[in-house]
């Protein structure tokens, strides 16, 4: 049995703008050892780490050694807060980009970002699909191979402190789904236990998704590698 506990022969994954590692763990958990990537210092990374711009990385490092790459490009761009403000031309479009990098690798990939990201036909998870998850985070991931989501359930009521809300008073912040984000309701224990997120500070689980999600994903894009394989 591996170090992951699943009793699987480990794979390599790259994780391109880690973050502090909540695609990482996720990927870890389904049999990959991973390699981070990121132009800021992430000491609180639960894996190998490699410090400096993404694209000057994966210009001199040999592809090949891996099985798989994920990425995840800041999202600021595409996000509802950019909309609104008006602003999103201050932020690069990265995600093409990235996509032209890693197609030429050849090797399978899956890109993440927000909703209203220039993703092509990619999957939709949030937390209402994955057990133990408290968190409403939508999050889309592209690949180059066929990825499949769980059913979507019905979202329920949110925790929250704004007495104009129907649900005020009425849910247990502990064990209800929480808000988490840079204006969030939750404390960083109970942000943490939503997430699935025992190591992260505040500002990173703000910005982190969920090891579920990645997890499950990482046993389609392992499962694509072993039938190549075979």
């Amino acid at each position: 049995m591996d170090a992951t506990g699943n009793g699987v022969i480990p794979l390599r994954l790259l994780d391109l703008f880690s973050g502090a590692g909540g695609a990482a763990m996720g990927y870890a958990r389904a049999g990959f050892v991973v390699t981070g990537v990121d132009r800021r210092s992430q000491p609180n990374y639960p894996f190998r780490f490699l410090k400096g711009d993404v694209f000057d990385v994966i210009d001199r490092i040999d592809l090949g050694r891996f099985d798989a790459i994920h990425a995840s490009p800041p999202c600021q761009r595409y996000s509802d807060l950019a909309r609104r403000n008006g602003n999103a031309d201050e932020w690069p479009d990265l995600v093409a980009p990235v996509r032209d990098r890693l197609r030429s690798s050849g090797r399978p990939y899956v890109i993440e970002n927000v909703e209203g990201a220039p993703l092509i036909d990619p999957v939709i998870l949030c937390g209402t699909m994955f057990p133990g998850l408290r968190v409403l985070r939508h999050r889309l991931f592209e690949s180059n191979i066929p990825l499949t989501a769980p059913v979507h359930p019905p979202h329920p009521l949110v925790f929250t402190h704004d007495k104009r809300k129907a649900q005020y008073g009425k849910l247990d912040q502990a064990t209800a789904f929480v808000m988490v984000n840079g204006g969030g309701n939750a404390t960083v224990a109970n942000k943490a236990d939503a997430m699935g997120i025992d190591w992260m500070t505040g500002g990173e689980l703000n910005e982190a998704i969920p090891p579920a999600y990645t997890r499950h994903l990482g046993r389609q894009v392992r499962r694509a590698l072993e039938t190549r394989v075979a």
